[in-house]
């Protein structure tokens, strides 16, 4: 399963980063950014709620149930062996860190799970390549600058990396022409005032323009 999931992951390179979104709203987004043609979300697991289990194993269960094959969905935020249990059984495909914690890396990948831990440095990001971690989410790259990114990848450049914070529509195509793997995507494809008002269709030509970028690709 995890071989068809990196595979899916490098084909569609988009992963959609959903903080505190469940219910309708959650279904109503996704909706909308499906039919504008991205097929990866990630559900986060909001650590300041005493909740966030149960209530992001019912998002990713609700999400699986409605998608099936056609879209492929993963916990983000995830910072323990419980959480990484509980996407296992509500049928998550891969598990997102923002850090490398070597115990997660190595319980995803027992549960037959994706593992896509955040670095930053090329010593946190081999740390995760050796563990067994299929991408490396780079974090925040936004923050980083490409002159850095360009460094850190000329001697690892056989890293599998996904771009994560302050990508955006025109971006995109400079990380996936440095080789990235693909780019986790927050507020562009989450705004929350567009929820709110219910301007779903906003969100599904954003989306368009990603999936346009991700075709060229």
């Amino acid at each position: 399963m995890s071989i068809e999931i990196v595979d899916f992951i490098q084909k569609h390179k988009v992963i959609t980063i959903c903080r505190r979104l469940y219910g309708q709203d959650l279904l109503n987004l996704v909706r909308a950014l499906h039919q504008g043609g991205i097929n990866m979300v990630e559900v986060t697991f909001d650590q300041s709620d005493p909740d966030c289990i149960n209530k992001t194993a019912e998002a990713i269960r609700m999400l699986v149930e409605n998608f099936g094959s056609s879209m492929k969905i993963g916990a983000g935020t995830v910072l323990t062996k419980e959480q990484v249990r509980a996407t296992k059984d509500a049928g998550g495909s891969y598990i997102i860190s923002p850090n490398v914690d070597v115990e997660i890396i190595k319980y995803t990948k027992e549960l037959g799970l994706v593992s896509i831990p955040g670095a930053m440095t090329p010593s946190e990001i081999l740390t995760a390549h050796n563990t067994g971690a299929d991408f490396v989410k780079l974090f925040p790259a936004g923050n980083l600058g490409f002159d850095y990114i360009k460094n850190i990848m000329a001697p690892i450049s056989h890293v599998k990396l996904i771009a994560t914070g302050g990508v955006t529509e025109e971006i995109l195509p400079e990380y996936l022409k440095l080789g990235f793997a693909g780019a986790g995507i927050g507020g562009r494809l989450t705004d929350r005032k567009l929820i709110t008002t219910g301007e779903f269709e906003t969100f599904t030509e954003r989306a368009k323009g990603f999936s346009k970028v991700v075709m060229e690709y």
